[in-house]
């Protein structure tokens, strides 16, 4: 086990993979990073530094589960995670055999003055540790999907950031001051927020396919019914389906143009200019880039667990256009394309979404509570 350089904030995802969790730690980052340049800090997964010899191991099986077994994946999570979790937080003594003792040497180490934390487990064992008076940091939860699952801690957790505005009632009926609550979408990098005012007019439609950084999801089921070649171009992100990417470019179809995982954020940023419409799955950071983008939102399909939950609460709202996978799918976009009406209602319920966030910036935020000295049983570090 390394030992912890000192930092001001620490970033708490878990797991190794590329999941929404370490996007949103970056994006957080960057924000950071952009009032407190000289600071110090570190992103860290609590599985990885305290079990890095099973945490490979770890991150294959839950792949694994959810591709080969994704019905009973969904119904474990949602009997352990979600159904329980109404207004119900108990403790994980599992969990916390594995991994208090982990974060509490990780904070101690660091000797950080906020910790945010991506995902809900290092969350959870923060907040018994804080309860007990063993951590004095700032903590703050910032959550990744549209919905708040029971491993979320929420005693001693002194700051939450929010999409949505039913996520900060929900928060509130359990007992969480309004005053900590921000809602605030789920964070994005910096470079989505910039929009390029001189696009040129397009002939055909430009639409973006995304299957999930991983590669995983129906990609090619869905390129085959879409039909969609001569009225539309189509940039598929391959992520890390190499197989898919090369069968693809042996095509060379001048209607489709594939692309590895996009590690540049302002190379992405570009491609959601340029495109007309999204057709993805409901994961948190795809979604939210997109809304923050303001692109049309096709969903396709959901992986078990998250998305699923997550897809139900963007459909209530009103922010994405579910395709009917009995009906023709290049139909679907071409219909939403030609009834200004369908487009009208989509754009008002964006509107609305994006107008209920606070009017400052994440990074605005981060300055406001990492300056107060007196907040609720945090330590007394200024950062002015």
């Amino acid at each position: 086990m390394r030992q912890m350089q000192p930092s001001e904030a620490l970033f708490l995802p878990f797991l190794q993979i590329p999941s929404g969790h370490h996007h949103v730690a970056d994006a957080l980052i960057a924000e950071y990073k952009s009032i407190y340049p000289n600071h110090r800090y570190e992103k860290v997964d609590i599985l990885s530094y305290g079990y890095k010899s099973i945490e490979k191991l770890v991150s294959s099986t839950y792949l694994t589960w959810i591709k080969y077994f994704p019905e009973g994946y969904d119904r474990l999570y949602s009997f352990l995670v979600y159904k329980q979790g109404t207004k119900k937080r108990s403790r994980q003594w599992h969990y916390e055999t594995l991994f208090r003792p982990i974060l509490q040497k990780v904070v101690q180490q660091a000797g950080a003055n906020i910790l945010f934390f991506t995902h809900a487990l290092p969350s959870n064992m923060a907040s018994v540790l804080k309860q007990q008076r063993k951590i004095e940091a700032i903590t703050v939860n910032v959550y990744t999907d549209f919905f708040i699952n029971a491993l979320w801690g929420t005693k001693g957790i002194d700051y939450h950031f929010v999409p949505t505005l039913s996520m900060k009632q929900y928060l509130i009926q359990c007992g969480v001051q309004e005053s900590s609550i921000f809602v605030t979408g789920i964070p994005v990098h910096p470079y989505f927020y910039y929009t390029n005012s001189n696009q040129n007019q397009k002939e055909e439609l430009q639409i973006l396919i995304a299957g999930g950084s991983l590669g995983t999801g129906d990609l090619e089921c869905l390129l085959n019914e879409l039909n969609l070649s001569s009225r539309a171009h189509l940039y598929v992100l391959c992520g890390q389906n190499e197989q898919l990417y090369q069968k693809l470019y042996s095509k060379k179809s001048c209607h489709i143009t594939p692309l590895r995982y996009l590690h540049s954020k302002q190379t992405m940023n570009q491609l959601y200019e340029r495109v007309d419409a999204v057709i993805t799955k409901p994961g948190g950071v795809t979604v939210s880039e997109c809304l923050m983008k303001r692109k049309p939102l096709f969903i396709y399909s959901a992986l078990p667990g998250q998305e699923r939950i997550n897809l139900q609460e963007l459909t209530r709202l009103g922010l994405v256009q579910v395709i009917d996978k009995n009906k023709t799918i290049g139909k679907q976009i071409m219909d939403f394309f030609s009834n200004d009406y369908k487009q009208q209602q989509l754009y008002q319920q964006l509107h609305n979404y994006l107008e209920n966030r606070e009017q400052d910036s994440v990074a605005s935020i981060i300055k406001r509570i990492t300056q107060q000295t007196n907040h609720k049983g945090g330590n007394s570090i200024s950062y002015i």
